[in-house]
């Protein structure tokens, strides 16, 4: 995979396909290819850019505390590298919370904007606690900790299980950490998210046991003239439960 030397680190990412730029971005704890399955139903029409976080995949990790602003801030310096003004851009889970900010800082290099399995909404103070706490074991006893805790949250199917293991098992831990205090200290983005004028497409399985099935209808509600599309059974990993359903939700943005 490529790289770019980008605030200070290495960032990989994969590029494929052809037509409309469209940046998709991983959630947490995993890597880009959880979108391997929609990628290859995209590559026709779009220009992928699957990038892995900092700290995530093969990324470079840092040992400091960072934000969504920085997480965002490496996504517009990857794409000044690939000469890409203006992009779609969409992200699962906390890879929307990554692109909430980006479409925060750089609204004018967003053509539209894609919402997988997230929400606007900031941590509460119990959920903002119990994610320091997993970055404190995490330091203390390794990724195994939240690959046990995870696996059976991300999906109910086994295959799916399988490979969120497997792709959790290669994280660093300082990317974990760090994706848990940025997670922790995100700011609450809906009144952000009321002002988009872009198209903008919200998919949320009905079996999240993550982020609940009434955040993805509320966003909704929130922002009329999104697109939104519920998919029955399915739970946070909807790019790998009903992939199908993910890339045609996807694709409204070349109409």
């Amino acid at each position: 995979m490529p790289t770019s030397r980008i605030n200070g680190l290495n960032m990989s990412y994969e590029r494929r396909g052809r037509g409309e730029s469209l940046v998709l971005i991983h959630g947490y704890p995993l890597d880009h290819t959880t979108w391997n399955e929609v990628a290859l139903l995209l590559e026709n029409g779009f220009d992928l850019v699957l990038p892995d976080l900092r700290g995530m995949g093969l990324s470079d990790a840092v040992n400091r505390t960072y934000a969504m602003a920085d997480l965002a801030s490496d996504i517009a310096g990857l794409l000044d590298d690939l000469r890409l003004q203006k992009v779609f851009i969409a992200g699962h889970s906390m890879g929307g919370y990554v692109a909430l900010a980006f479409a925060g800082a750089f609204s004018r290099r967003v053509r539209g904007l894609g919402l997988i399995a997230s929400q606007v909404l900031a941590d509460s103070p119990e959920r903002k606690a119990g994610r320091y706490q997993t970055a404190q074991d995490v330091d203390e006893k390794g990724v195994g900790v939240v690959i046990e805790a995870m696996a059976t949250k991300l999906s109910a199917e086994v295959r799916v299980q399988s490979f969120a293991r497997e792709v959790m098992q290669r994280q660093k831990p300082a990317g974990i950490v760090g994706s848990l205090k940025a997670m922790a200290e995100r700011s609450d983005s809906s009144d952000l998210f009321k002002s988009f004028m872009f198209p903008v497409v919200i998919v949320h399985g009905d079996a999240d046991a993550l982020i609940p099935v009434e955040r993805g209808r509320e966003m909704k509600a929130a922002l009329p003239h999104a697109h939104y599309a519920e998919l029955p059974k399915a739970g946070h990993m909807p790019m790998m439960e009903d992939p199908l359903a993910v890339a045609q939700a996807l694709r409204l943005f070349l109409k």
